[in-house]
């Protein structure tokens, strides 16, 4: 039997803030609803509610929220199937070995 050994959710800090560190306008969406690829830059975003909502140019199927507040944000993917983020080539997470 293999020793399935993990490490904590803290490891995620630096591969995550790397990634958030870019402009996320630049990345590469997929819609939940109807399967659409595209930049995450042609969203229809709409303002009007509590926060931000992106919209699916397609299908209008909601793809992201954002809500923010004075001391924390809000940020709700669930309507994408994921987000594609270039990375410059010298950089990026190595795993851990």
């Amino acid at each position: 039997m293999t020793d399935m050994s993990y490490l904590d959710g803290n490891m995620l800090d630096g591969p995550l803030r790397e990634l958030f560190a870019v402009d996320l306008s630049s990345t590469t969406g997929r819609c939940d609803t109807c399967g659409t690829t595209g930049p995450m830059a042609g969203l229809h975003v709409y303002s009007h509610a509590p926060g931000l909502i992106g919209r699916c140019p397609t299908c209008t199927g909601v793809m992201v929220r954002l809500v923010r507040a004075p001391e924390r944000a809000w940020l709700d993917l669930r309507g994408s199937t994921y987000l594609q983020v270039p990375m410059p080539l010298d950089q990026g997470f190595r795993p851990a070995r």
